[in-house]
């Protein structure tokens, strides 16, 4: 009897508890927040092949980084031109290389000749061949060679890629309208003396730097660039003033505290101009060339009297009165002579990449072909 008045109580109490809390009778687990349908997710299959890649490593920052760099630049170089030369689109027949080999030949006249296959190699103002005197046969083929470095003949209307083709060139110009001239001296001759004699006072191997004062920290060390400068233009100057323009006076061109040049005596000027207008046509055209590179004529003058056959006389003369062996004025003296301050400056402070060391190399090979030239 008690049994059954207990479950009849609770009964009551559940039934109680339903009519006052509606809410409560339906589990919240059930309770639908969207009506949008249950969808189950596919996992899509693995398709990578191969391990996984490796973990990136730092690259050790040395000196060979930086050559193997460039190696593999130039070598990418060399595979996009070979690519661009081989794989033409029609009508580009200046990308692609026409001929396959190049020959130097003697001619019955007593000039060499440059051969493309057949197609002799040209003068770019007369449109006629280019002959190179049989004096000069390191030069014709060197002038071969560069021709045969081409990938297409788009690379020949650039002067930096055939230079030698170039200067060759303009000594033929200065030797034909020399021997056409009704004048004492050509046009061309005379504007080339002009030009070259401007460079005399600014010489670049006669532009010294400022004595240092007591209390100037950049010239703590020794030597100084002045000093430098000095010792390096001397013999230069010296060899000038005796054997090719003897009883001349060069003086520096910068005095202390001035930043203007100082114009060379007018007896000086008269001699050296007298000078470059009496070169033969293919020394007149090294010495341009050389003068144009280096910024010196002086520098330029001293290089072609070394190598010149006009002046091998000159040479032997003064070689025999000096017993010390006898040392040529080459492309590394020309070179370090034209750039001494900047090799000083980069000394000190370091060098550009891909600026300095460029214009270094393109300097030595502009008074290479200067000695292919004349001598």
């Amino acid at each position: 009897m008690n049994m059954k008045r207990v479950l009849e109580s609770q009964s009551f109490s559940a039934t109680r508890s339903q009519q006052l809390s509606p809410i409560a009778a339906v589990p919240l687990s059930c309770r639908c927040l969207h009506a949008s349908p249950f969808r189950a997710a596919n996992p899509l299959p693995n398709t990578a092949a191969g391990p996984p890649p490796s973990a990136p490593v730092p690259a050790a920052s040395q000196y060979g980084d930086r050559v193997d760099r460039r190696r593999q630049q130039a070598e990418l170089l060399r595979r996009g031109q070979d690519l661009r030369a081989s794989q033409m689109k029609p009508g580009s027949a200046m990308k692609k290389r026409f001929w396959k080999d190049v020959n130097v030949e003697h001619d019955p006249d007593g000039h060499h000749t440059i051969y493309l296959d057949a197609r002799p190699v040209r003068n770019p103002s007369t449109k006629t061949p280019l002959p190179i005197p049989s004096s000069k046969p390191h030069l014709a083929t060197a002038i071969a060679l560069e021709w045969d470095l081409l990938v297409s003949a788009q690379q020949a209307l650039r002067s930096h890629h055939i230079p030698l083709t170039s200067i060759a060139s303009r000594a033929h110009d200065i030797a034909l309208q020399d021997s056409t001239s009704d004048s004492s001296i050509s046009k061309v001759r005379s504007e080339i003396v002009d030009n070259l004699i401007r460079y005399l006072d600014t010489d670049t191997l006669l532009c010294w730097a400022p004595e240092a004062a007591a209390s100037d920290e950049i010239e703590v060390i020794q030597p100084s660039l002045r000093q430098l400068q000095i010792r390096t233009a001397q013999p230069i100057i010296a060899y000038l003033t005796h054997n090719i323009w003897p009883g001349v006076e060069l003086r520096p061109t910068l005095d202390s505290g001035s930043i203007l040049p100082t114009a060379q005596p007018p007896a000086t000027q008269a001699v050296i101009k007298g000078w470059i207008a009496g070169l033969p046509a293919w020394e007149l055209a090294g010495l341009e060339r050389a003068v144009l590179a280096g910024k010196s004529l002086c520098v330029a003058a001293r290089i072609l009297c070394e190598w010149s056959a006009e002046y091998s006389q000159i040479r032997d003369f003064s070689r025999g009165n000096t017993h010390a062996p006898p040392e040529r004025f080459g492309i590394e003296q020309a070179a370090e002579a034209c750039s001494l301050e900047v090799r000083w400056q980069t000394g000190r402070w370091g060098e550009v990449e891909d600026t300095h060391d460029v214009e270094r190399e393109d300097l030595r090979r502009q008074f290479g072909s200067v000695i292919l030239v004349v001598s």
